[in-house]
């Protein structure tokens, strides 16, 4: 028997960050060619605050999990 777990709105809310940054920094590399990418510090802010909300700050592999399913 397969379970599956809801994520709770907070943890919703990490992920959508997360894909937020994810394509920021894509693009960041896109834009940059050779030269430094660069993210906008919004994006990592909400991201950081995201993540804190979820109780998932500095425990990126319970994070990364979460997102993979």
């Amino acid at each position: 028997m397969t379970t599956t777990s809801v994520p709770a709105d907070r943890e919703r809310r990490a992920a959508q960050a997360y894909l937020r940054l994810l394509n920021a920094v894509r693009a960041a590399f896109a834009e940059a060619g050779a030269g430094p990418a660069a993210v906008p510090p919004a994006v990592l802010a909400e991201a950081d605050r995201a993540l804190r909300e979820a109780g998932l700050a500095g425990n990126e592999e319970a994070f990364l999990r979460r997102v993979g399913r």
